[in-house]
C-alpha cells in the first residue's frame, strides 16, 4: 500500500512546480465533463520537461498512476484518475513560438487553443481544428483526444496537424516523435512489422475513426508516422511536453450559409453532397436545440455552412452556390462577422444547452460523439433514433454532419439500478449500430471510460490485444491513465452521480427549475468549462473571478465540483460547515453571470447564498455580514435620526474611518460611500408626492436610491413624468383596503392601526446568507406592497441587482408564497417602463457616443434589449462593455477583495472607460459601478434616468 505522506514528499523534494494534495485540489479534478469520478490523490502542477520526468519517476517508485491533464473537458472519462493528476495549465501554457513562413508553432500541452489562435491570426493564418470548447480546452487535450470541431471537413483532425512531439515516456526518455519512425520506442517497429496484415484491413476508412489506438499510422505507405499515433491515445502511452504543429491559410473573408430543412433527417441526407462544393463547415442541428428566438431560417433542422474566400463578394458567391445546389425549405446567407458569431453560438452552446431536455429533463453524455461514413448519417440516424424509441430514451443529435459525426446527450437514469442497466443495454446496442453502418464508436471525444470496454465489438478482440501490446511498448508499467482504452473498467461503473445523496436536501430557495432538487441544481455544471475562458466578448460576464486569478477554484465550475463532493461526503467531509466549499466561494462576486452565461445556467449566486446560509448558521457571522448585509437597517437608522452629516464628518477622519473599517470587515483601500443629506423618499414628500394623470407606476426606493444615489430618484421621476405617466412610491404603512400607497398617510385611523414598514428586495440579506431574515424582510415587503398588487401598476426598479433580487430570488426563496411570484411579474426595469407604458414618447436627443458596463445582473436577469432601444431613441451610440464591475455590492467591499475587486474592474469597465471618446457619455445603471468608477478611475457615471432627466432640462 502506497505510502502517501512519502508520496507527497518525494514530489516535493524533486518537482519545482506546486505539488497539492489538499482537498480543495483533489476535489477539482475528480471529474472532468463526462458522466465519470475518479478521486485522485494530488495534483502536481509542471514547470518543465524537467518536472515531468521528475514527477513520473516518483510516482513510478510508489506505483502511483499518471494522468496528464489539460482543460478538463473531455466528455468520456479519460481526464480524471486515482492516482496523481498533471495539471499542465498552472505553467505548461506558453506558446513558444510561431514561423509564419513555414506556417507552424510551437506549443507547450496546456496552451489554450484561442491563445494559439490569437497569435496566428495577425499573419493570416490559424490552427485548423476547433472543437466548441476552444476558449478553454488545450492543445495537449486536443492532441490526447485527436479533437475535431466544426471545420474538419476542410482541415482534418488535430492528427492531422501534427507535425513533431516532445514526450516523456512513463520510464522516463525523452522522445521526439516524428514522421519516418522518429522518436519511436524501442520495440514498436517490431510490433508493426509483424502485424502488417491486420494494419491494413481492420481499421475502417472514415473520416472521424477515433476510436482505439491510431496504429496503422505506423504503415510505411502511412509515413510510418510515429507522432500521429500517438494522437487520441488519450495520454496513455507518453506524457507530451512540447508540440510543432502546422497552421493553415485562414480566409480573408467567410460567409455563412444557414440551410433549413424539415427535420434532421433531411439535414443529415443532404450534409455529404455539398461537400463537393468545398465548405469550411458543414455543421448540423434540430429544433430541440435552437432557442425559440433564434433568427434563422423556417425550418425544423439546419446545416452551418461555412464558405471562404479573398473578398466578401467571393465568399458569398461561394455561399450562394451552395444555397442553389441545395434542396432547402429556407436558407439565409450572413457576411456580417458579428451576426455570424451569434448563430455560431447557437452551436457551439448546443454540448451545455442539450443536458437539458425541453421539458427540463436531465440528459447526459456517453454516446456524444459516434461517426459513420457521411453518406450513411441519413440511415444512421434513422435507425439511432429508433433504437432509442425501443429504449425508451429520448436525446437531441447535433454535430458534424459532414464528417457523419453526430453529438447527442440522452435523457438516461443513471442515478437508479434500473436506469443504470438500461444504460448499459442501450450502449451495447447502439455499439452495434455504429459498426452495422461502418462507423467509429468515438469520432471525436475518444473511448475513455465511456466506449473503450465495446471497442471489441468495433475491431475485435485481436486487434484490441493488438493495441494492448502497443501500450505495452510505451507503458510496460501500466502508469499512464490506465483503465484507458485497454483493459478499461465497466462502462457503468464510477459514475459520478452514485455518490450523491438519493434523500432530498433541506435547503431554503426553491431550485424551481430543479424540482426543488439541490442536488439536481448542483449537477447542472456538466464540466463543459464557459467559464474558465480567459477573455469574454460582447456583453458575457462569466466567470469574473477566474478571470482575475486563473485558478480553477474560482470559476464555477470548481465551485460545483466542491458542492458536489460535499455533497457526496467522501473527500469534502463536514458538510455545509466546510471551509474548502467557503473558500472557493469567498471570490464569487454573485453577478449571476453564470445563470445566463453558462449553457445549462447554473446558478452560483443562488448556490452561494444557500451555501452561507447553512454554514453560518447558529454561528458569528463574518463583520462584512453585519456591516453590509444589515445595510438597510443602518442607513434607515441615520436617516430617521437625520444623522448623514455627522456619519460622512466622521468617515472622513482617517483613524476613525479606518476603525470603522476594520470593525465592519471592509477593506483598508475603500473609501465609505457618503450618505445622502436628503432621502430620496424625503424629497418626494416635500415635492408633494404624486402628480399628472396619466398611467400609474409605482417607483421603487431601493436602499442604495434611497440613501446613497437620490439623484437617480429625482432624475427617474422628471423622466417618467415626462413621459406622461404618472408616478407614486410604494406604501410604508399597511392601512386596509386603500389601493395603493405613495409614502404618506393619509387618515388618523390608518395611522393608529397600520403596521410601519419600508419595502426592501433583500439583496444585501441574500448575498450574504442570512436567509430567514431575507425571508422575513420579503414577507414584510408583500403585505406592504398587496395594495399595489392589487392594481395592475407596475413596480418600476431602477437598481438593476435590486430588480433582479426582486425578479428571481424573491420567488425562489418564497416559493411557498404565491404573492412572490405575482410581485416578481410586476418588476419592470427604467426602460421597460418607458417602452410599455410610454411607447408614444420621445427622448431628448442627446447624439453623443457612450461608455461604461451594462450591469452584470441587468445582463443575465432582466435583459438589455430595451435600454439599447432606449439609448439608441435618445441617440446614445455604441455599446457597453460587458464583464462585471468587481465591486458588486459587498463583494469589493469586504477585506481581503479589493485586488480581486480591482483587477475584475481592470478586464473591461475600466479599459472601456480610458479608451472612449471624450464627449462620451459614462452609463452606469448600478450603484455598485458608479462607485467601482469613482474610486478606481476618478469618473461620475450616471444611471440613465438621470442623463435623460438633464437633457430634458436643457
Amino acid at each position: 500500500m502506497t505510502d502517501h505522506r512519502e508520496l507527497l514528499a518525494g514530489l516535493r523534494t524533486a518537482v519545482r512546480g506546486e505539488v497539492d494534495f489538499t482537498v480543495t485540489a483533489r476535489a477539482l479534478t475528480t471529474m472532468d465533463a463526462s458522466n465519470y469520478r475518479r478521486v485522485p490523490l494530488g495534483v502536481v502542477a509542471p514547470r518543465d520537461a524537467d518536472d515531468v520526468a521528475a514527477a513520473l519517476s516518483v510516482c513510478r517508485t510508489y506505483g502511483v498512476p499518471v494522468v496528464p491533464r489539460g482543460g478538463g473537458t473531455s466528455i468520456a472519462g479519460q481526464a480524471t484518475g486515482t492516482g496523481v493528476v498533471l495539471d499542465f495549465t498552472r505553467h505548461m501554457n506558453r506558446l513558444l513560438s510561431l514561423d509564419p513562413e513555414a506556417r507552424t508553432a510551437v506549443v507547450q500541452p496546456g496552451l489554450v487553443l484561442d491563445r494559439l489562435q490569437e497569435a496566428a491570426a495577425p499573419h493570416g493564418l490559424r490552427f485548423g481544428p476547433d472543437p466548441s470548447t476552444h476558449s478553454r480546452c488545450t492543445l495537449g487535450g486536443m492532441i490526447g483526444n485527436n479533437s475535431c470541431g466544426s471545420h474538419s471537413v476542410a482541415w482534418g483532425t488535430t492528427a492531422d496537424s501534427v507535425r513533431e512531439l516532445a514526450v516523456v515516456t512513463p520510464r522516463g526518455d525523452r522522445l521526439r516523435p516524428g514522421r519516418a519512425w522518429a522518436g519511436a520506442p524501442a520495440g514498436l517497429r517490431d510490433l508493426v512489422d509483424g502485424e502488417l496484415a491486420r494494419l491494413r484491413t481492420a481499421f475502417p476508412d472514415l473520416p472521424r475513426r477515433i476510436s482505439g489506438y491510431a496504429v496503422d499510422a505506423l504503415l510505411p505507405e502511412k509515413g510510418a508516422d510515429v507522432a500521429r499515433s500517438l494522437c487520441g491515445s488519450e495520454g496513455t502511452l507518453g506524457v507530451l511536453t512540447e508540440a510543432v504543429v502546422d497552421l493553415v491559410r485562414a480566409p480573408r473573408a467567410r460567409a455563412l450559409a444557414v440551410l433549413a430543412y424539415a427535420d434532421e433527417g433531411g439535414a443529415a441526407e443532404a450534409a455529404a453532397g455539398l461537400l463537393e462544393h468545398g465548405p469550411l463547415t458543414v455543421e448540423g442541428m434540430a429544433a430541440d436545440l435552437v432557442p425559440s428566438a433564434a433568427d434563422l431560417p423556417r425550418g425544423g433542422a439546419w446545416l452551418f455552412v461555412e464558405t471562404g474566400g479573398d473578398t466578401e463578394a467571393e465568399a458569398r458567391a461561394r455561399a450562394e452556390t451552395i444555397v442553389r445546389a441545395a434542396d432547402v425549405t429556407d436558407a439565409l446567407v450572413v457576411t456580417d462577422p458579428a451576426r455570424q458569431r451569434a448563430l455560431w453560438r447557437i452551436r457551439e452552446d448546443a454540448s451545455g444547452t442539450a443536458t437539458r431536455m425541453p421539458d427540463g429533463t436531465e440528459a447526459w453524455p456517453g454516446w456524444e460523439d459516434c461517426a459513420v461514413p457521411p453518406a450513411r448519417l441519413g440511415a444512421y440516424l434513422w435507425d439511432f433514433r429508433s433504437l432509442m424509441a425501443d429504449h425508451g430514451l429520448r436525446g437531441t443529435p447535433y454535430g458534424h454532419f459532414g464528417d457523419g459525426c453526430i453529438h447527442v446527450r440522452i435523457d438516461f437514469d443513471l442515478l437508479t439500478g434500473p436506469g443504470i442497466a438500461r444504460f448499459r443495454r442501450f450502449s451495447e446496442d447502439l455499439a452495434d449500430l455504429v459498426v452495422a453502418h461502418g462507423g467509429s464508436l468515438s469520432g471525436e471525444h475518444g473511448d475513455g471510460r465511456a466506449r473503450a470496454e465495446l471497442l471489441p465489438r468495433m475491431y475485435g478482440a485481436d486487434t484490441v490485444a493488438l493495441f494492448e501490446r502497443v501500450k505495452a511498448v510505451w507503458d510496460p508499467d501500466d502508469l499512464l491513465n490506465p483503465g484507458m482504452l485497454v483493459r478499461p473498467a465497466p462502462l457503468d461503473a464510477g459514475l459520478r452521480f452514485s455518490v450523491l445523496p438519493r434523500e432530498p436536501v433541506d435547503v431554503a430557495f426553491g431550485y424551481p427549475a430543479d424540482g426543488g432538487d439541490f442536488p439536481a441544481a448542483v449537477r447542472r455544471c456538466v464540466g463543459v468549462a464557459k467559464c474558465r475562458t480567459t477573455s469574454v466578448s460582447g456583453p458575457a460576464v462569466m466567470c469574473p473571478s477566474f478571470r482575475a486569478t486563473g485558478e480553477e477554484q474560482h470559476s464555477t465550475r470548481g465551485r460545483a465540483r466542491l458542492l458536489h463532493e460535499m455533497l457526496a461526503g467522501e473527500l469534502v467531509t463536514d458538510g455545509w460547515r466546510s471551509t474548502e466549499v467557503r473558500d472557493a466561494l469567498d471570490l464569487c462576486l454573485s453577478c449571476k453571470g453564470c445563470r445566463s452565461d453558462c449553457p445549462v445556467e447554473v446558478d452560483m449566486a443562488t448556490y452561494k447564498a444557500e451555501f452561507l446560509h447553512h454554514h453560518y448558521a447558529g454561528r458569528r457571522r463574518p463583520a462584512a455580514h453585519y456591516a453590509m448585509g444589515w445595510l438597510p437597517v443602518w442607513l434607515g437608522w441615520v436617516a430617521r435620526t437625520r444623522a448623514a452629516g455627522a456619519v460622512n464628518a466622521l468617515a472622513s477622519v482617517g483613524p476613525l474611518a479606518s476603525a470603522a473599517k476594520r470593525l465592519g470587515g471592509i477593506a483598508r483601500e475603500r473609501e465609505i460611500p457618503r450618505v445622502a443629506g436628503e432621502t430620496f423618499t424625503r424629497w418626494w414628500r416635500r415635492r408633494g408626492g404624486p402628480s399628472g394623470e396619466g398611467k400609474l407606476v409605482v417607483l421603487w426606493p431601493d436602499t442604495f436610491t434611497e440613501h446613497l444615489s437620490p439623484s437617480v430618484g429625482r432624475a427617474a421621476v422628471r423622466v417618467l413624468e415626462a413621459a406622461g405617466l404618472r408616478v407614486a412610491l410604494p406604501p410604508t404603512l399597511r392601512p386596509g383596503s386603500r389601493p395603493v400607497g405613495d409614502a404618506r398617510s393619509r387618515s388618523a385611523l390608518s395611522l393608529l392601526t397600520a403596521r410601519r414598514g419600508r419595502v426592501c428586495c433583500g439583496l444585501t440579506y441574500i448575498s450574504t446568507g442570512q436567509l430567514d431574515r431575507a425571508r422575513a424582510v420579503l414577507r414584510r415587503t408583500l403585505d406592504l406592497l398587496e395594495p399595489v398588487l392589487a392594481t395592475d401598476a407596475p413596480l418600476v426598479v431602477l437598481e438593476p441587482s435590486c430588480a433582479a433580487a426582486l425578479r428571481t430570488d424573491a420567488p425562489e426563496l418564497l416559493h411557498d408564497d404565491p404573492r412572490a411570484a405575482r410581485l416578481a411579474a410586476r418588476v419592470l426595469t427604467f426602460a421597460e417602463t418607458l417602452e410599455r407604458h410610454a411607447p408614444d414618447w420621445t427622448p431628448p436627443a442627446l447624439n453623443r457616443p457612450v461608455t461604461g458596463q451594462t450591469h452584470c445582473h441587468q445582463h443575465a436577469v432582466l435583459g438589455e434589449d430595451p435600454d439599447r432601444r432606449l439609448r439608441a431613441a435618445a441617440g446614445l451610440t455604441g455599446e457597453l462593455a460587458g464583464g462585471c464591475c468587481g465591486l458588486a455590492g459587498n463583494f469589493g467591499f469586504e477585506e481581503g477583495h479589493y485586488e480581486v475587486s480591482r483587477a475584475c474592474a481592470e478586464d473591461r469597465l475600466l479599459p472601456s472607460v480610458r479608451e472612449a471618446p471624450e464627449d462620451a457619455v459614462v452609463l452606469a445603471d448600478g450603484f455598485s459601478c458608479r462607485t467601482q468608477l469613482e474610486q478606481l478611475a476618478g469618473v461620475r457615471g450616471r444611471h440613465l434616468a438621470e442623463v435623460l432627466a438633464a437633457a430634458l432640462e436643457k
